[in-house]
């Protein structure tokens, strides 16, 4: 089957689901791939998507933020860093990663960890 992926997609299901979409479109600026009156769906990067869903429009409900992390690669962690700062995000400090990584980690407003992580040199 791994020959035949073409895209991932992973589907958050929001109670606080316009605070969440804000978040990820606004905030984050994350380009809107598809989106109509209950589902937004971001493009990561070519091939990976992130969507949110409102679990009031949906069968599948939220998981408040458990059991998930969503780790994300920037080019350079000090810019990403000062992004959050200065978009009030308040991430954690940056640290250095015992598996060979600088990261720091958000919270989206849903309870969602997000790690974004440099290789370290």
């Amino acid at each position: 089957m791994y020959k035949h992926l073409k895209t991932s997609n992973i589907i958050l299901y929001c109670k606080n689901w316009e605070t969440t979409v804000s978040f990820y479109r606004d905030t984050l600026c994350l380009p809107v791939n598809f989106s109509n009156d209950w589902f937004f769906e971001f493009i990561l990067s070519p091939s990976a998507r992130l969507s949110v869903a409102d679990e009031n429009r949906a069968k599948m409900k939220s998981c408040k933020g458990k059991g998930i992390i969503i780790t994300l690669e920037v080019d350079d962690i000090e810019l990403a860093y000062e992004y959050a700062m200065n978009a009030g995000i308040k991430p954690t400090k940056v640290k250095n990663h015992p598996w060979g990584a600088r990261l720091f980690y958000l919270e989206d407003p849903e309870g969602h960890h997000i790690e974004i992580w440099q290789p370290s040199e």
